[in-house]
């Protein structure tokens, strides 16, 4: 009997609430028309709205394809309205460029979203607070010491080592011509967290020490993907504000869950990260030049800004950074050796590029990239045809504006579908092709940069909440690539053929492939690769500085520090000149032998 009545309860409740909703849409509807009436200026054409959900069932499960869809019925901007949500699309670049430039100010605020609420420490971080003084100052704080010039400078010893570390795994797992394919996004995922991770908190955070995943970093890993899937969700409750509480799809309870874990990981990293600060600031007398050292050095006056950090506000920003700067890069270079194994005529250009510019005598670096052209343009075209965030952070209106003629009243939420834009046929002939010459100096898209000024294509966004991260995601990816494809040549597993290999995407909030690349990499500088595996003690070339091979592979002294592991500059210079001897005493013998 009681179960009865509850069901009954619950049973009315839920009509109570779909009766509420449908009386508010009517009068939202009439609202909307009165409004569009007084403006005279038409709403932008979109698909006929359902009674409660609006467009929602409009949308599948790749919304940046549905929405790339809609363009040829109803053209480059589209109006929606998701559940109680009016929502805009820019499809693409002269809308966009609307919306992102000259109506900038007026799109600088986020809309209310449920991943923001349970996942980003309810607003508090750089991605999702509202735009103002704490987005300014957690703005500043980055610029300033993780992505400026002087610093990327200063850390660009730190990412010359992890892609060492990333080169020798790959060496080793092909040592002897055999071995398992390689899950390369695994290596990559550990090799562009650990990379952050010693700028942001002066140590590795993941991996196994010789650039392989292990538990830890699988964790990690998968925490990462799930905040982006769970983001990527066009959650019910966003859209219809009288359901949030039901959390229909299970969403909200999943988000909380991930929350506890990442704070839990988070809050580990500070305490255990304040004990070791205090031991090393009592033995040596100095601090640490990593961005938490300082953000724990901030807590009283923020960069003097009068502002207090507390510990939530450093989790929130590590979140940030974390979750956008280690899974977007790796996945974007990923998507490009994907192209490349598919395309291997461009791959021998690149390679011939590469050792033509940088030689065979030692390994990329990443001082080099700015004399590769034709890397730059894979690059380019791997960003273009798989952009690590097809649909942007939606944005949303603070006053009603005019677009290209359409009427946009406030509070409407933006979408720029950066993916479909960056396929537009009416700017790119023959779209759906991986053709990095289209950004080669002489043609038509010679000068269009990524970096938020040319609409044409614009994985990072644009406006004044462009990706923070824009200039290190850039030398990440390039410099990862680059060093792939100069080291390396990439077979897949047996069975598997080019003309077959699998491109689908699996949608989140970044565009990952539905199954991981398995390769193997085939070392082609083999007198310098092969140095990198065996445990023994020799001289390699790594970014252009010579050092040396000590201990199964750790290189040292390939980096710009003074002391590397205890051992001087000094002491290497000894080395060196005793192998030196060794060598010429060996020629000698020899030659006098003969």
């Amino acid at each position: 009997m009681d179960s009865s009545s509850s069901s009954i309860s619950s049973s009315l409740e839920i009509l109570i609430a779909t009766s509420c909703v449908l009386v508010v849409s009517f009068f939202l509807l009439k609202i909307r028309q009165i409004l569009a009436k007084r403006n005279k200026l038409p709403y932008p054409p979109g698909p006929k709205p359902w009674p409660v959900v609006g467009n929602l069932p409009h949308l599948g499960m790749a919304v940046h394809q549905s929405l790339a869809a809609m363009v040829k019925t109803y053209g480059p901007i589209i109006y929606l309205r998701l559940g109680s949500v009016n929502v805009v699309v820019a499809c693409s670049a002269s809308i966009a460029s609307q919306f992102l430039k000259t109506h900038d100010s007026n799109f600088s605020n986020r809309p209310p979203n449920s991943g923001a609420k349970h996942i980003a420490y309810n607003y508090q971080d750089l991605v999702f607070a509202p735009y103002g003084r704490r987005w300014r100052m957690f703005r500043k704080i980055c610029a300033v010491h993780v992505f400026s010039g002087k610093a990327l400078d200063e850390f660009r010893y730190v990412r010359e080592e992890e892609v060492a570390v990333l080169t020798k795994a790959l060496a080793k797992s092909n040592k002897n011509g055999q071995g398992s394919p390689v899950n390369l996004a695994d290596l990559l995922n550990v090799c562009t967290t650990n990379a952050l991770a010693r700028v942001l908190l002066g140590t590795r955070v993941c991996g196994d020490g010789e650039g392989y995943a292990d538990q830890k970093s699988q964790e990690f890993k998968e925490m990462v993907v799930e905040v982006m899937v769970l983001s990527g969700v066009f959650n019910i409750g966003d859209f219809i504000p009288s359901l949030e509480w039901f959390d229909l799809q299970g969403v909200a309870s999943k988000m909380k869950n991930l929350h506890q874990r990442f704070d839990a990981f988070l809050t580990k990293i500070i305490d255990d990260h304040k004990i070791n600060a205090a031991s090393n600031e009592n033995c040596t007398g100095s601090k640490n030049s990593d961005l938490l050292s300082k953000l724990i050095g901030l807590k009283e006056d923020v960069d003097g800004e009068e502002w207090k950090l507390t510990d939530t506000d450093i989790k929130a920003l590590l979140l940030n950074l974390f979750t956008a700067g280690t899974d977007t890069s790796s996945s974007t270079v990923e998507w490009a050796l994907a192209e490349l194994i598919r395309h291997p005529n461009i791959l021998a250009q690149a390679q011939q590029e590469l050792d033509s510019v940088v030689g065979k005598d030692r390994l990329v670096s990443e001082s080099d990239l700015n004399q590769l052209p034709y890397l730059q343009a894979v690059i380019k075209e791997a960003f273009r045809l798989h952009p690590s965030t097809p649909l942007s952070l939606p944005r949303v209106s603070v006053e009603d504006c005019e677009i290209d003629g359409y009427f946009i009243p406030k509070n409407t939420t933006l979408l720029t579908n950066v993916w479909a834009i960056a396929r537009d046929p009416s700017m790119w002939p023959d779209p759906l092709r991986f053709e990095p010459e289209r950004f080669l100096p002489g043609s038509e898209k010679a000068n269009v940069d990524i970096k938020g000024n040319d609409f044409e294509v614009i994985p990072f966004g644009a406006g004044r909440r462009i990706c923070a991260g824009l200039s290190l995601g850039l030398r990440m990816v390039q410099f990862m690539t680059a060093a792939l494809i100069h080291g390396f040549n990439w077979e897949l597993p047996e069975g598997q053929v080019i003309e077959k290999l699998n491109m689908d995407e699996a949608y989140g909030l970044t565009l990952q492939r539905a199954s991981p690349l398995m390769v193997h990499p085939k070392p082609r500088l083999e007198a310098h690769v092969s140095l990198y595996v065996g445990g023994t003690t020799g001289v390699v070339v790594v970014g252009g500085t010579t050092g040396v091979l000590i201990d199964d592979g750790v290189v040292l002294g390939g980096g710009v520090v003074d002391f590397v592991d205890g051992v001087s500059w000094s002491l290497l210079m000894v080395v060196m000149l005793v192998m030196e001897f060794v060598y010429q005493l060996h020629i000698h013998n020899t030659f006098t032998t003969r």
